[in-house]
This record gives C-alpha cells, sequence and structure tokens, in this order.
C-alpha cells in the first residue's frame, strides 16, 4: 500500500514540475511579446509620452506547441504601427535545436532510457519515447535521401560487407542482413556509397545490391575487396565484369584455422603472413607453394588445401600500388564501421523490422562519416595514377 502511495505522489510531483516548466515558458513568452510591443510604440502599457508612435487594442490570443507542452500566447494589437514579433520565429528555431539535440544523441549511439533521463535533468521533462520515434521519422527522410544519393565521383575501391542484426517476425527472432559498401574515391577519401537490407549474404542480395550501385552511378571501380561470401563473387563477375577481387586476408587466415589444431594456430598464422610479406605476387605463390608443403608434412593436410585452394584470391592487391597494400588485403576499414554500427545497435536489441534495422544503420553510418573519419584523406591517389600511366593496365568497370 505504502508503495503506490508514493508512486501516487511521484507521478503528482512530476506533474506538477511539468506544469511548472510549461506555465513558466509561457510567461517567459509573454513578457517578451510585452518588452517588444513597449519598444515598437515606445512607450510602456498606459504611458504617455512625446515619442509614442502607436496605440495599444487589447491583444489576441494563439497555441504555440513547444517540448514543454501547448502554451497560449498573448500576441498584443497596435494601432498606427503594424506589430511584427520575432519572438515566435527565435522560439521556433530554439525549439528546432532541441530537436536537433535529442536526434545528434540519438544517432550517436545513446539509448532512448539515457536519452529521457538528459532531458529530465536538462529541462525538467521527461521526453517520450514515442517523442524521439516521431524525431526519427523526420530525419529517416534525409537519411534515405543520403543512402540513394547519386554517386558522382568514381570510385577505383570498394569494400563489401554484411552485418547481421536480430528482428522480431512474428513473435519469432530472425537474422535480417544489412549489405554496406564503403569506397575510396578518385581523391583518396571514404565514403559510405551503400547499404541495403538483404534477406541474407546469397548471390540474389548481392546481385541486387550491385546492380543498384551501378544504376546510381558507380563506376571507375578497380578493385573490390571482401569476404568469400556465398555468391558474392559471382554477383561481382556479372555486374562488374572488367574490376578484380581481393579476399580480405584476416578473414582467410580465419577460415584456415577452422581446420587447425589450437596448438598449431600460431606457427601456421606466422607462416600465412609470411606469404603476404613478400616483395611481388610471384614470390608470394613460390612462399605459398612451401608452406603448403610444410603443412602436409606436419600432417595438416586440410589447412594445407584451404590454402592452396584459396591463395590466389587473396594476392590480387598486389597488382596495385605499394603504398596501398596494407589498406587493400584486408577488409579491416569496413569493419571498424560494423563495430560503430553494433556499438549503436546493441542498446536497441531487436528490431520490429528490417526497415527500422536499416534506417538506424544508415543513420549511424551517415553520422561517423560525416566526423573525422569521411573527412581524412585515407590514401593518396597519385601512386594509382602513376601505375595506370606506366603500365596502361589501370581498368574500369561499370
Amino acid at each position: 500500500m505504502s508503495d503506490k502511495i508514493i508512486q501516487l505522489n511521484e507521478g503528482v510531483i512530476k506533474q506538477e514540475l511539468k506544469e511548472l516548466v510549461r506555465s513558466s515558458v509561457e510567461e517567459t513568452l509573454n513578457n517578451l511579446l510585452e518588452q517588444e510591443a513597449a519598444e515598437l510604440t515606445k512607450a510602456g502599457r498606459y504611458e504617455r509620452t512625446t515619442e509614442r508612435q502607436g496605440y495599444r487594442s487589447g491583444h489576441y490570443e494563439r497555441n504555440l506547441t513547444t517540448t514543454s507542452g501547448n502554451v497560449r500566447l498573448k500576441i498584443p494589437k497596435l494601432k498606427g504601427i503594424a506589430f511584427e514579433t520575432a519572438i515566435i520565429e527565435r522560439y521556433r528555431r530554439r525549439e528546432s535545436s532541441v530537436e536537433e539535440a535529442l536526434i545528434e544523441m540519438y544517432l550517436a549511439g545513446v539509448s532512448v532510457r539515457r536519452v529521457e533521463d538528459i532531458t529530465e535533468a536538462l529541462w525538467g521533462t521527461r521526453v517520450s519515447p514515442g517523442t524521439i520515434s516521431e524525431l526519427n521519422k523526420k530525419v529517416y527522410v534525409h537519411i534515405d535521401a543520403w543512402r540513394n544519393r547519386p554517386l558522382k565521383s568514381k570510385y577505383p575501391y570498394v569494400y563489401l560487407d554484411g552485418i547481421y542484426l536480430k528482428r522480431n517476425w512474428g513473435g519469432e527472432y530472425e537474422n535480417v542482413s544489412i549489405l554496406i559498401a564503403m569506397a575510396v574515391n578518385e581523391e583518396g577519401y571514404r565514403e559510405v556509397i551503400g547499404a541495403s537490407e538483404g534477406m541474407k549474404e546469397d548471390k540474389a542480395s548481392w546481385l541486387a545490391f550491385l546492380q543498384g550501385l551501378r544504376e546510381r552511378g558507380l563506376t571507375g571501380v578497380q578493385l573490390f575487396i571482401g569476404d568469400k561470401c556465398l555468391g558474392l563473387l559471382e554477383a561481382i563477375n556479372e555486374v562488374f565484369p572488367d574490376a578484380k577481387y581481393q579476399r580480405c586476408t584476416v578473414h582467410f587466415y580465419r577460415n584456415v584455422f577452422t581446420v587447425t589444431p589450437r596448438s598449431k594456430v600460431r606457427e601456421v598464422a606466422a607462416m600465412l603472413k609470411a606469404i603476404h610479406a613478400q616483395e611481388n605476387k610471384e614470390a608470394a605463390r613460390q612462399k605459398a607453394q612451401s608452406v603448403v608443403q610444410k603443412l602436409r608434412e606436419m600432417k595438416l593436410k586440410e589447412a594445407a588445401a584451404k590454402i592452396e585452394k584459396g591463395i590466389e584470391e587473396t594476392l590480387t592487391y598486389m597488382e596495385f600500388p605499394y603504398a596501398h597494400w596494407s589498406k587493400l588485403r584486408s577488409n579491416n576499414v569496413i569493419e571498424r564501421l560494423n563495430r560503430e554500427i553494433r556499438r549503436r545497435t546493441r542498446v536497441v536489441g531487436t528490431f520490429p523490422d528490417g526497415n527500422s534495422a536499416l534506417m538506424l544503420v544508415c543513420a549511424r553510418l551517415r553520422y561517423v562519416a560525416s566526423k573525422e573519419w569521411g573527412t581524412k584523406r585515407y590514401m593518396s591517389m597519385r601512386h594509382l595514377e602513376e601505375l595506370g600511366a606506366m603500365d596502361g593496365s589501370k581498368v574500369t568497370a561499370g
């Protein structure tokens, strides 16, 4: 019984605080309106002066919706002079900045519960999850436009990856895949050029995703970097037949480790790194052959078979400028983006549908890309231009 009384008292106190904030906003705005009218007429209410330029004729009321609730404004009516107020517009701009701050907090990774706590601490009233949801609908319109924007630059290098999130479908939980494309443009800056929902990382999903990128203007692709996902390489060959493909070396190593005894992982890892430490592609092939032979002598036949079969896909980066090798041989750059996404989506848990998952992922991608990540040059493209000029091997696709 006492708990119910305490909860009731807390509810009454919160309601009183909310009304206190609302009435304070209302009183402040009305006082500002009166002050503005006095400045226009050069006289206060009922004041007679030689400088007076107009007369008061009462006021009219109008409602204004604020984050503190609805307030009733008393707009002065003047005779002999027009009353044009800037107060309401300034307040609207303030309200807009509050909205932007809420959206910024949400997209930056602050949970809805935390946003509620912050707004209550700052303004004495708690912004509801429904209000935040409505604000997000506004920004999602802009995010969707960003996601589907025309691609006007050329993008020599494109990184591809997918991330799985959870959604609730008819009371059952299932994975939803978000496909992501990050690219380096011809000036050496990174851009997130695409994100789309895919039922899974199969050929059909990758094919539709790549076709969408091409339709939006993706051109100049010389190299795709990604994991060996089901159907990805086939989709690339079909949509961008002139582009080359680099299999992520990190994912390749992990694949080899799945058939390597734990006691031998460190030794095998050193062998794999030795392959990719060679000075050119031919030397790397020769080193790979010796590693395969060594693994067979160690009775690690499955690991040897995986290297023998897949090593060529991991050496494509060696056909490009040496200065770019460290950034082309793995998908680490997009993996870091994925970690940022997971950090944000972890506070959500399960999404109601695929579109809500896609929108939040895109919001986070756009937020990260707008910071230092997207404004700092990632690599000098002069090396690629020199390579193309020297041997004429520069290829384009799209």
